[in-house]
């Protein structure tokens, strides 16, 4: 997490129902236990009837979390991973989302207590991340979500307490939230020693454990994730939904960490895992919890070398979404519009040029781009491409992207800059400083649950 800027790693969102399954209902009293009985092989059962929306689940220092809560929490959850979610998953899930929410309850009325305020902006500044994230026109955000069942208040309430807490974790560390040029120095002569060591890029789901002696309900929860990771759900949007790491907030993403800064259960993980293919960690117990690692890179210190690539982009939009079995006249003459474009565009200058007459709906420069860290169908269109060339047309639902290299530099990627730096010292003490206020808050927290959760 980085407390200069947010970074949310909601993505793909599909359509989803989301069944909860029932709380188990109160045992009927002693004395009442033999009549029901009776009149139970007299009659058949009464059907079981649905539990209430506005059921309350638990009360946390007086204020009440509801059902309708926990089901809006899930189906978020649903409609950000994507895939099919049954019955026994949700189940599953259930009680880690009402952990969760019970900690956010906790941190909202640590927010309040503090009179911090979250600006409509910053919320809205936050969609608005989400959506360039996945690739979405401003403002369809909203439509997804009301077309499937959630409130859009699931998500500002979720966006709200991430914002705010960050806020908290400023005022919480005073004078240590700032980096000094001393302590970057300081750092950056730790790495110098370490040049020849290898260091790792890893991505984490950090899942707390109260109670280490009963421990089963949290390591099943854990195997769930696990489970399904394997099925394709986004690593960093399970992270951001789950992780009770600060990491979450960047979709579980630690950036390099050396094997000194890992627990050694994690190193010997790490050391053995395949780099850069999705494969995840069984579940691994460290203080606290148990962790989920994927590995993303891996390299040695000092030693990392890549390319930049300095790119203009031309975007040729589309009217309404692509159908490809029902193209439009629109999207048929976009694609011709496109293909002049390739034929008579052959300079950067240009390419901004044409990429203002189309209104500039993406930026005609997105920055110098590490060639070697994008995703693969990316690196074969650039690292292919002639310089002053311009590329294939490229189509998507909402229109025609062309790309044009205009320079490519090599570059030492282990190197890194002292705002990466600054960002990795201030992870650890923003992570210390939230693991302490968090167990603070609990302990003098009044949690009455309404439900039975394994261990609580």
């Amino acid at each position: 997490m980085r407390l200069r800027s947010l970074t949310l790693a909601c993505c793909s969102l599909t359509a989803l129902a989301l069944p909860v399954c029932a709380a188990a209902p109160h045992a009927a009293a002693a004395t009442h236990h033999h009549s029901s009985a009776a009149k139970s092989a007299q009659a058949p059962a009464a059907e079981a009837q649905p539990e209430p929306d506005d059921m309350i689940v638990a009360v946390v220092n007086s204020i009440p979390l509801t059902k309708r809560d926990v089901d809006n929490r899930g189906k978020l959850f649903a409609l950000s991973t994507g895939l099919p979610v049954s019955d026994d998953l949700m189940a599953r899930l259930r009680p880690q989302i009402i952990r969760q929410m019970i900690d956010e309850k906790l941190r909202t009325q640590e927010i309040l207590s503090r009179h911090i305020n979250i600006a409509p902006e910053q919320i809205a500044a936050a969609i608005g991340n989400i959506e360039k994230r996945n690739g979405m026109p401003e403002g369809t955000l909203r439509n997804h979500l009301a077309k499937d069942g959630v409130s859009l208040t699931t998500l500002i309430d979720q966006l709200r307490v991430q914002i705010g807490w960050i806020q908290v974790l400023r005022q919480e560390l005073g004078p240590r939230s700032r980096v000094s040029a001393g302590d970057i120095a300081q750092r950056q002569a730790a790495l110098k020693r370490e040049e020849g060591r290898t260091e790792y890029e890893i991505s984490e789901i950090f899942v707390k454990v109260d109670d280490p002696r009963h421990a089963e309900e949290e390591l099943a929860f854990t195997n769930t994730v696990i489970d399904e990771l394997h099925k394709g759900a986004p690593f960093p949007i399970v992270a951001a939904q789950f992780s009770q790491s600060q990491t979450a907030l960047d979709g579980g993403s630690m950036g390099w960490v050396q094997e000194d800064e890992l627990d050694p259960s994690v190193v010997d993980i790490v050391r053995r895992m395949p780099v850069g293919i999705g494969a995840v960690s069984n579940p691994i117990t460290v203080p606290g919890g148990f962790l989920i690692v994927t590995l993303n890179g891996k390299r040695v210190v000092g030693k990392e070398m890549g390319h930049m690539v300095d790119v203009r982009q031309v975007f040729v939009g589309f009217d309404t979404p692509l159908d490809p079995q029902h193209v439009t006249p629109q999207q048929e003459a976009a694609l011709q519009k496109a293909m002049h474009i390739a034929q008579t565009t052959h300079s950067c200058t240009e390419m901004e040029a044409a990429n203002k007459g189309e209104g500039e709906k993406r930026p005609s420069n997105p920055g110098e781009l590490p060639l070697e860290r994008l995703n693969p169908q990316m690196q074969s269109v650039l690292a292919e491409l002639p310089i002053g060339q311009v590329s294939r047309p490229m189509v998507s639902r909402e229109g025609i992207d062309l790309l044009m290299v205009c320079s490519k530099t090599e570059k030492n990627f282990s190197n890194r800059s002292p705002s990466e730096i600054a960002d990795q010292l201030m992870n650890e003490r923003v992570e210390q400083a939230a693991r302490q206020l968090d167990s603070d808050l609990h302990r003098r927290a009044m949690i009455d649950l309404h439900v039975k959760l394994k261990g609580a």
